[in-house]
């Protein structure tokens, strides 16, 4: 059995009275790729608010690397690996892409440095030409680079993509994808949330689909993509 890095049971979360999430189980192991889906409002993106801390469930346990991580503060959770692209971005537009960068470069847990600067720039060589630019001159494609190449840069075990290629032209989200298979070669585990399930599923393992808040499907990305049913009743696709 892989290692364990994130392993969550039985979550309950709520936004005041709006139950969210319903007893949802969720893991992540070292080196595994997991595809989230599900329609609009069925709690993805409160998931993985749940997971790294930003939303505080009200029944249910978050261990992280074993460490129960309920109630405490996100940035500890950064520190145990887990690294955060929420959907809509959050890069410093008030500083150039370089500084968006190197602010958020650090060895990982393990002291590794495997993702540099350099490595950074060479993966994304559309932000090379646009270092000198601030966060908010870029396209939207370009900061959703920034803010996973940012990502990289913490050396995490774990990296969170939330709506990876939302709003994005065709030829942007192309690349995007090509970098989440790079990502997922390089040994990082990932959780990613998109509606195109077909580029979902060519870099996953394991998928799980959310319908109103509780888990109904878990299995491969081959079993995922061999029952077009599932994918019409819970994706509409």
């Amino acid at each position: 059995m892989a290692e364990a890095l994130i392993e969550a049971r039985a979550l309950q979360t709520y936004y005041g009275a709006s139950h969210i999430l319903r007893g949802v189980d969720f893991d992540v192991a070292r080196g595994e790729t997991i595809g989230l889906m599900g329609r609009n409002g069925m709690g993805k993106s409160t998931l993985l608010k749940t997971l790294v801390g930003l939303v505080r469930p009200r029944g249910g346990s978050v261990r992280v690397k074993g460490r129960d991580m309920v109630g405490r503060p996100p940035y500890e959770v950064a520190q145990l690996g887990v690294a955060y692209v929420p959907e809509g971005r959050g890069i410093f537009g008030n500083l150039s892409v370089k500084e968006n960068l190197v602010m958020a470069a650090r060895p990982g847990t393990k002291g590794q440095r495997d993702w540099t600067y350099e490595r950074v720039l060479e993966t994304f060589p559309r932000l090379q030409e646009r270092l000198g630019h601030g966060g908010q001159q870029l396209s939207g494609g370009e900061q959703q680079m920034l803010t996973i190449g940012r990502a990289l840069m913490t050396n995490p075990d774990v990296l969170i993509l939330d709506e990876a290629t939302e709003g994005l032209a065709p030829l942007i989200a192309r690349e995007i994808w090509r970098i989440c298979g790079l990502i997922a070669g390089s040994g990082i585990s990932s959780v990613i949330v998109d509606k195109n399930w077909k580029h979902v599923t060519q870099v996953t393992n394991r998928n799980v689909i959310l319908v109103k808040g509780e888990v109904v499907f878990q299995g491969s990305s081959a079993e995922l993509r061999s029952r077009p049913q599932l994918l019409e009743q819970y994706l509409g696709v």
